[in-house]
């Protein structure tokens, strides 16, 4: 079944391996493309998946998380963004972008100075930070960056969009009850903690067209006290399918998570895909087609997740880090990636660029 074609909304994939959004660390420093990235994308196109997902590209500079991120807020990034596209088409593959606004989890020294913004003034003990809480006007604004970059994407010729809906940054941030905190038309009970990604999706899909595939990450699990859970979670993708969402990609925790959302020393079959029950329970409540991602490491583990109904699509990370060609080596007959989960390719502030640490640069 792993390498069956699948579709995503209009778009058919080769096989049923994404590579899920990894930061790069690799942009210029307003947030440009360079030959870095677009050889990066290259190899992956090259090594196999079915189907890439970039890092995430900021789409309003008030949520600036990360530094050297890619940029889509504004159509002079579009020329760079279309040579990346171009690199990874000329090899055969698709790629969606991700569009992401940090929210809450936006270091002030990245904002110039300025406190990050968020749905709710919730302290975040990670960064040790209380954001501000947004007004009906900014949360607009945001609104409509969403839609703008998603012009941009189709612009620069993009297969599809994947919208950062999850790891507490601030589209999960709003779904969340632990940092939504509101009683206005943003929050105060479930229904209204959704139309926040609600209106971004109606936004989006009135700039880029019917047809184009709209794709989003979530959470399943806040892993933290007061925050989402699977439940919640369930109820989130059955409306994410009705407002006409593509796919879901499962994952869990944010930035204060005392459980990691990427999880360290996996070793055996057993730690593997360890949000597999919770993309199983949003498989059996949608038609979409769901996607899981965390901890994958080997080639019988993924088609165990398709073959017992736990997603329909396995993502990988980390794995790709080391392996751009992975995909490729499954197909051949290897078993496990190489990767050893150490995270070191994590460790953002002491790299020049994302690589795993293990292997000669």
């Amino acid at each position: 079944m792993l390498f069956d074609p699948s579709e995503i909304g209009s778009l058919r994939i080769k096989n049923r391996i994404i590579r899920s959004a990894t930061y790069e660390k690799s942009a210029d420093i307003d947030g440009f493309v360079t030959d870095r990235i677009i050889e990066l994308y290259r190899i992956l196109a090259k090594g196999g998946s079915g189907l890439i997902i970039s890092g995430n590209a900021l789409v309003h500079l008030s949520g600036y998380s990360a530094p050297m991120q890619l940029c889509i807020h504004k159509d002079h990034y579009i020329p760079g963004l279309s040579r990346l596209t171009e690199a990874v088409h000329k090899e055969q593959g698709r790629i969606f972008i991700q569009l992401v606004h940090g929210g809450r989890q936006c270091f002030p020294f990245l904002l110039g100075g300025r406190d990050p913004i968020a749905p709710s003034a919730v302290y975040d003990p990670s960064i040790r930070v209380m954001p501000k809480e947004m007004t009906n006007e900014q949360i607009w604004e945001i609104v409509y960056s969403f839609s703008s970059a998603s012009r941009r994407a189709r612009d620069a010729s993009f297969d599809g969009i994947q919208i950062h809906g999850a790891h507490g940054y601030l589209v999960s941030s709003f779904l969340s009850p632990h940092t939504n905190r509101r009683e206005d038309y943003w929050g105060g009970d479930e229904e209204r903690r959704f139309h926040f990604i609600e209106e971004v999706y109606k936004a989006i899909r009135s700039e880029a067209g019917d047809g184009f595939p709209i794709t989003i990450k979530i959470n399943a699990d806040d892993l933290i006290e007061g925050g989402l859970k699977i439940p919640e979670a369930v109820r989130i993708a059955k409306r994410l399918q009705y407002v006409g969402f593509d796919a879901i990609e499962v994952s869990g925790g944010m930035y204060e998570s005392k459980v990691a959302t990427v999880r360290k020393g996996i070793k055996s079959s057993e730690q593997e895909a360890y949000f597999k029950d919770h993309s199983r329970s949003i498989k059996e409540a949608v038609s979409i087609p769901v996607a899981l991602v965390g901890g994958i490491r080997s080639r019988s583990v993924a088609d165990m997740i398709l073959k017992e109904g736990y997603a329909d699509i396995v993502s990988l990370s980390r794995p790709l880090i080391r392996e751009p060609d992975l995909p490729n080596k499954f197909a051949e007959g290897k078993e496990k990636a190489d990767c050893i989960s150490c995270n070191e390719c994590m460790r953002f502030s002491k790299l020049d660029f994302v690589r795993c640490m293990q292997v000669a640069s």
